[in-house]
């Protein structure tokens, strides 16, 4: 049976649904050029390859496809991941040396790229002899006060120093907006962000832009009563804040580097993306696209608030830098939301995830073609990378163009990685580093998803079992 299963007719239904959607500023932009769905001929297409494993696996020596595959396995082994998951969410049992070592040699080894910038840049030079570029990740999340933000903005821009000393080309900076202003400020201007929205009179003194954060759709019950403005104090550090991330783009500006703002949880989002644009506004100039935001496709409301996006940043002249993922807060949004006794931001099922993340990918690559955005699709899905894959080639986007660029993380979806990569696309590996006490809330969401029979490294394990028997019969039996 082949390994990467035909793309389904729904998934390519929905790529050339997504042009029907395109805003009415878009449409004219893009000279309203109909897509039409693609010939039965090109149904059958595979852009990908993966059925030739030998050739998936160049360069890769046998030693670290088992290694990749032991941890995969182990990782996949419910129970045991379980008892992992708890001592990692236990804060006493988490700060255990034990419990780190076990960390360390564990999930740690296979999904970060070490304790420091100079291990993940030794990564990334590795990954960029093989073809394929990375991502530092600085990993510190949440910040409580403004002495950790500025402990916090020091690293970034450790990184982007180190990301600059690479090959040209190689290497991006990904952020947590969360590390640069505190936690509390941020869940304080979220909840103004959406009741701005519910009602638009209010004025909020310390806004400093007028670009779309929310859409109708958006989950607005987080703030079901007016919020107490920002006192004096909170302003100037917001203003703190702004400074921070400002000066990491700036530095990334002055090298070139791109710099990529992730997502995060629902309560904190909304200023997230405000904070995106004030720093896409600053340094997205001349074309380059230096500050990237984040839609999560999980999300009911992803595919609104891209659009909002699009139109306001084809009215500024702005160019969009957008990365589309399907979201890593799942658990975390349900809980909350069955707490308020609401409907989940999330979409019902894992389909109209797909679908959405789909939509929004073929809606962006128009974007691409057009020169008005620059699309990162960090996706482990292949049926997803498919038909990316086929419908850049078919909208004519070249290969080596830095606007259309295709990421996994590390340790997860090599298989999909390299495929892009030997198809000629521009591939990058997501790279976290720093102490293993800061990386657990990232080693938690990683143990999650690749838990149980239906993990997201089944395709990978199967990818490397099919390629290490290969090799043994030729070593051994001599034979393919």
């Amino acid at each position: 049976m082949a390994i990467a299963s035909r793309i389904t007719t729904r998934a390519l239904s929905t790529f050339a649904a997504a042009a029907a959607k395109l805003p009415e500023a878009a449409v004219a932009a893009a000279g309203a050029e109909a897509v039409t769905l693609p010939s039965s001929a090109q149904q059958q297409q595979q852009v990908l390859e993966f059925e030739d494993t030998g050739r998936l696996f160049t360069g890769e020596p046998s030693t670290a496809l088992v290694r990749t595959l032991a941890a995969l396995q182990l990782m996949s082994a419910g129970p045991l991941v379980d008892v992992g998951l708890a001592a990692l969410r236990s804060p006493a049992v988490a700060a255990s040396p034990l419990v780190q070592a076990a960390a360390r040699a564990t999930a740690y080894k296979h999904f970060c790229a070490g304790e420091t910038a100079d291990e993940a840049a030794a990564r990334v030079q590795r990954l960029w002899r093989g073809g394929m570029g990375g991502i530092l990740d600085y990993g510190i999340e949440d910040a409580e006060d403004g002495a950790a933000c500025d402990r916090n903005v020091a690293g970034f821009l450790a990184a982007v120093d180190v990301a600059a000393a690479l090959p040209p080309g190689s290497a991006s900076v990904c952020i947590k907006i969360t590390a640069l202003c505190p936690i509390a400020l941020l869940e304080k201007a979220s909840d103004l962000l959406r009741w701005q929205h519910k009602h638009p009179s209010l004025h909020l003194p310390w806004k400093q832009h007028s670009f779309p954060i929310l859409s109708d759709s958006s989950p607005l019950y987080l703030t079901p009563s007016e919020p107490v403005a920002l006192t004096a104090d909170e302003e100037r550090e917001l203003q703190l804040a702004h400074e921070r991330l400002l000066a990491v783009g700036a530095r990334c500006a002055e090298h070139d580097i791109p710099l990529l703002v992730d997502a995060e949880y629902a309560t904190v989002q909304p200023a997230i993306d405000y904070f995106t644009f004030v720093g896409a506004l600053a340094c997205n100039g001349d074309g380059r696209p230096i500050v990237s935001g984040t839609v999560q496709a999980y999300l009911r409301d992803a595919r609104d608030r891209l659009e909002a996006m699009v139109r306001a940043a084809e009215a500024e002249r702005v160019h969009l830098g957008v990365k589309v993922v399907r979201g890593a807060y799942l658990t975390r949004e349900a809980r909350l939301a069955e707490s308020l006794g609401v409907p989940s931001p999330i979409h019902g099922s894992i389909q109209d995830t797909h679908d959405c993340y789909n939509g929004c990918a073929a809606f962006l690559l128009e974007r691409v073609r057009c020169g008005t955005a620059s699309l990162m699709l960090a996706t482990h899905n292949v049926e997803s990378g498919q038909l990316a894959a086929a419908r850049a080639q078919e909208l004519g986007i070249g290969k080596g163009d830095r606007n259309l660029q295709f990421a996994q993380l590390m340790g997860m979806a090599d298989g999909l990685s390299l495929g892009l990569r030997n198809a000629g696309f521009q591939v990058s590996k997501y790279l976290p580093y720093g102490p293993v006490e800061h990386i657990i809330p990232y080693l938690i969401r990683r143990a999650e998803e690749n838990r149980g029979l239906l993990s997201a490294s089944t395709f990978d394990r199967q990818l490397l079992r099919k390629e290490l028997v290969r090799r043994f019969k030729n070593a051994v039996m001599g034979r393919e």
